[in-house]
């Protein structure tokens, strides 16, 4: 008889093998290390080729692997992706980032002051939400994450309407019920912002179905960071995506950092983001994120293939998370503090700046002036939001408007807890005197 361990059915117990071991991914910079991106294979502006928007997905598997990119050093558009955009649409795209940027410096700063609980800023990825939101028309439906801030500010969306929404204050149209940036506006066809980012993958692609179901010609974009392609909601969107041809746009936000664990953990050390469309047999663009003109053509691009009827295209926006998570996140904690100025694609504003100024339609004193018209936007903005309160002030929203807006004809056990509710309130102002 065979001593145990020995014999066929002992597994690999008393062989010669080394012990099997675990990878656990790492950043390559920890805080206190000098950030260097030199093994970032970056090609060059206007080096990768632009597909017909009816080819084959399994034609164009390398460009899951490159990098779609528009601006040359010099800020000259070059390549087959480079757009042909009017001056007004350059102009327009600038000013929204500009705003952006502005407006999140000066609601980062309303937190600070106790003003409101939380905020994110989405500094250095200006691009990815405003250059799309310029690509996209005005009625096709996004399913943003809390840095896309900059769909409603390019869609012409009233900052004040957003500021009261950060200060939960009575003229929130959300009525307090959404944590600071979490917007939600129907009107411009920007849906309501979910802490769990992968939960607006499965919703962006039902709601594409049923456009195509109602034989609409809208389309459906939705944006999740890279750490939550990680999450079921992520895979079991694509799947239906795929299966059903629905016409959506998937972006991939690869801004290097889901809050304090970096892209690593959720797959970055073995491929790229985009490469995951390879497999549910989709096309997968990679794109330099802080390229306003790359983000505006592979966004254009995408949304000219679904609304042929030629199905979901998966883009993957390469760029850098210039600041923490939220107020609430200290990124000195796990990344190099010169990390932001060692990456190597840029900054969004100033290379889309370049780019005008090379065109010869912009210069370094109408960008100024530009900047301080915005700067005074944004402050006026902010005067009149405050008028309404911030938090700290007495309850902003009476108990009863908690019954609000839950359904479309209130049952009967809500409306008599409503009237309790109220008479109980008002019987306490009645003593209160």
């Amino acid at each position: 008889m065979a001593a145990a361990g020995e014999g066929d059915d002992g597994g690999a117990a008393g062989r010669n093998l080394p012990p099997l071991s675990l990878h656990v991914p790492q950043p390559d910079f920890r805080p206190g290390d000098h950030a260097d991106f030199s093994q970032l294979s970056i090609p060059a502006a206007g080096e990768t080729p632009r597909p017909e928007t009816d080819a084959a997905p399994a034609s164009m598997r390398d460009l899951a692997y490159g990098l779609i990119r528009v601006l040359d050093e010099q800020g000259a558009a070059v390549g087959p992706w480079a757009p042909r955009l009017s001056d007004e649409q350059l102009l327009r795209m600038l000013r929204a980032m500009i705003t952006v940027r502005i407006y999140d410096d000066r609601m980062y700063r309303a937190q600070r002051q106790g003003k409101t609980s939380f905020y994110m800023k989405s500094l250095g990825e200006e691009a990815v939400s405003v250059a799309a939101a310029v690509a996209l028309d005005r009625d096709d439906m996004c399913f943003p994450t809390y840095r896309q801030q900059g769909i409603l500010i390019a869609r012409g969306w009233p900052l004040v309407e957003m500021m009261c929404q950060v200060f939960s204050n009575r003229k929130d149209r959300l009525k307090g019920r959404q944590m600071p940036v979490m917007y939600s506006v129907r009107e411009k066809s920007f849906f309501s912002i979910s802490g769990n980012l992968g939960t607006q993958y499965p919703q962006a692609v039902g709601w594409a179905m049923a456009s195509a179901i109602k034989h609409d010609s809208r389309i459906a974009a939705a944006w999740t960071g890279e750490g939550a392609t990680a999450e079921g909601d992520f895979h079991h969107a694509v799947t239906f995506a795929t299966v059903y041809r629905a016409p959506v746009i998937l972006n991939i936000v690869n801004n290097q950092w889901a809050i304090s664990s970096f892209a690593g953990v959720a797959g970055a050390e073995e491929t790229t983001f985009a490469a995951r469309a390879i497999g549910y047999g989709l096309p997968g663009l990679r794109v330099d994120g802080n390229d306003a003109l790359a983000v505006y053509a592979a966004t254009r691009w995408a949304a000219e293939r679904a609304r042929a009827n030629h199905g979901p295209t998966l883009i993957e926006m390469f760029t850098y998370r210039g600041e923490g998570h939220s107020t609430s996140d200290d990124p000195t904690r796990y990344r190099p503090a010169d990390e932001r100025t060692a990456w190597p694609l840029g900054d969004p504003l100033e290379r889309l700046k370049q780019h005008m100024i090379q065109l010869g339609q912009w210069d370094e004193a109408r960008h100024g002036a530009l900047v301080k018209e915005v700067e005074a936007e944004v402050r006026a903005a902010q005067k009149e939001a405050e008028k309404f309160g911030v938090m700290g002030d007495a309850v902003q929203h009476s108990i009863e408007s908690m019954f609000d807006d839950v359904f479309e004809d209130t049952p009967w056990h809500l409306a008599e807890q409503s009237r309790q509710a109220m008479d109980e309130l008002a019987e306490k102002k009645r003593r209160d005197g």
